[in-house]
């Protein structure tokens, strides 16, 4: 799977990718994909039609057009299933922690005011609701794309400060609770939540090492450390064992189970349920309902 660098990768001729806000008007590609991406700036993401997931390392996201949202710099796997209603569009704002840390001292004073009154976490995503404001945000930026002339950086500077103080005004404790991370490090902590939380995602070991911005060989001998055995054998007990109890349950159908435990296809899933229970889902099923009875 090849691996994007952005906003890197944009720029073929290596131009403009270093500014510290860049726009940039995206249009996915027609068809199902999946893709590594490493964020090297944090970005805004306006999304104007489709919907795709994100998998980040301590949660997975549905991105949508009805809302917009705000993602820090790190690793990412994304994945889109082309449904032949829209393509995937987002208009994308990228801007480096100076340029947060620039505004967060510019306009102390109200930020101040909404730290005093309430306690705000720090999250690495953030996702908003487009409302009357947004959307006309959206619309006046993709009026300045159709002029197709170079965007000054005072303008996009502009444009980003009132997305922003829109948005303390409107979802105050939401907005300052965007703290992209200052050490990329990843502890024993941070490698368990990666993993736990996409046990039943379609993520490979790889890609999890990928999100964990790690080697796969180190991957591998920090999550032996932690679990005591390997990767693919933890993962594989921890996806079987939700999938027999939801089997358990008369109103799961085994055709519906295989992708709630993170796999592709039914069959490769039906092999492994074999492998492990001497039965297939169905007939574990059958067995289990009927004891029961």
């Amino acid at each position: 799977m090849t691996i994007f660098n952005l906003p890197q990768d944009i720029f073929p001729d290596q131009k403009g990718y270093d500014e510290n806000i860049i726009f940039h008007d995206y249009t996915a590609p027609v068809g199902a994909f999946k893709e590594k991406s490493i964020l090297h700036k944090n970005a805004v993401s306006l999304v104007i039609s489709g919907e795709k997931t994100m998998h980040f390392a301590d949660k997975t996201v549905h991105i949508k057009d009805s809302e917009f949202h705000f993602l820090s710099a790190g690793n990412c796997v994304a994945s889109m299933k082309f449904s032949g209603e829209s393509v995937f569009r987002s208009i994308l704002i990228f801007f480096d922690n100076k340029v947060l840390a620039d505004f967060y001292i510019k306009y102390h004073s109200l930020i101040a005011k909404i730290s005093d009154k309430q306690k705000t976490g720090s999250q690495l995503y953030v996702a908003f609701p487009k409302d009357a404001f947004v959307l006309n945000f959206i619309h006046s930026l993709s009026l300045i794309f159709q002029a197709k002339t170079d965007i000054s950086a005072e303008m996009k500077l502009l444009k980003f400060e009132e997305l922003m103080l829109h948005l303390l005004e409107t979802y105050p404790d939401k907005i300052v609770s965007f703290q992209p991370p200052k050490n990329k490090g990843f502890d024993d902590l941070q490698i368990r939540r990666t993993v736990e939380t996409n046990i039943t995602n379609n993520i490979s070991v790889e890609e999890m090492a990928f999100l964990c911005n790690i080697s796969l060989s180190t991957f591998k001998r920090r999550f032996s450390d932690i679990y005591g055995t390997s990767p693919s054998k933890w993962i594989l007990q921890q996806r079987m064992a939700i999938a027999k109890g939801l089997l358990q349950n008369n109103s799961e159908k085994p055709g519906d189970v295989y992708h709630k435990v993170g796999y592709e296809n039914h069959s490769s899933f039906t092999q492994v349920f074999k492998q492990t229970f001497g039965l297939t889902p169905k007939e574990f099923q059958l067995r289990e309902l009927n004891v029961s009875q």
